[in-house]
């Protein structure tokens, strides 16, 4: 009988280990997260151009998709790629791959690729993302988020919104209207990080899974000083 619950032992701590070191991430994936953080690390480096910090505070979630194509919003059936986490009892989530097609967003003609940051507002902008998929401005309401030190600044409707969405183009950062788009998790990638029995639920909402080491750079980023 000992030997069986020894052997059982065993066989739980390997799961944990396995699910715990698992992140075998591709040279794409490894790139993005180095991205994902460095947009939120150059944006945070201006603070008269950066999201609001009270904004920052309040938000559940965040979602950054580093140099999205323009090539994304042409071509069907492409999308771009990023990372998001949430907060759980005041502490950043490990995060989980998401991606986002395309919308009719004007601003960006001309521009070779952008990076869009999403702060999720509220818990009910969090279980919409975290559905098979959403389509923004329809199902999930959204508007261009205020940029500043002062969110006092934001409109209603930015006050009001599940999501604030913004966008980097050629060094210009601002609000931007996503309406249009569609958001989901990218289970391939999910599954490459963290094995296929971990879901995005788990990872954002429970807060139970820790996050890689390959996720370092980007969980550094999120605890903006």
């Amino acid at each position: 009988m000992r030997l069986m619950r020894t052997g059982f032992a065993l066989a739980a701590l390997a799961a944990v280990a396995t699910t715990a070191t698992r992140a075998d991430v591709s040279t794409k994936e490894k790139q993005r997260i180095e991205d994902a953080a460095a947009v939120l690390n150059e944006i945070h480096a201006v603070p008269d151009k950066d999201i609001p910090r009270d904004l920052w505070d309040k938000a559940s979630c965040v979602l950054v998709v580093p140099s999205l194509k323009k090539a994304a919003f042409v071509v069907g059936g492409e999308y771009g790629k990023g990372l998001m986490s949430c907060r759980h009892n005041g502490e950043w989530t490990a995060p989980v791959f998401m991606q986002i097609g395309k919308g009719s967003w004007g601003l960006q003609i001309g521009a070779q690729s952008i990076d869009l940051v999403l702060l999720v507002m509220n818990d009910s902008g969090v279980a919409k993302l975290l559905r098979n998929k959403v389509s923004l401005g329809a199902e999930a309401s959204i508007a261009g988020g205020p940029v500043g030190r002062d969110a006092r600044a934001a409109t209603d409707a930015q006050m009001h919104a599940e999501i604030l969405s913004y966008s980097r183009t050629q060094g210009l950062f601002a609000g931007v209207n996503l309406s249009g788009g569609v958001v989901k998790a990218d289970p391939d990638d999910n599954q490459d990080l963290y094995g296929p029995t971990v879901t995005p639920k788990t990872v954002l909402v429970e807060g139970t899974v820790p996050a890689p080491p390959v996720t370092q750079a980007f969980m550094a980023a999120l605890n903006r000083k």
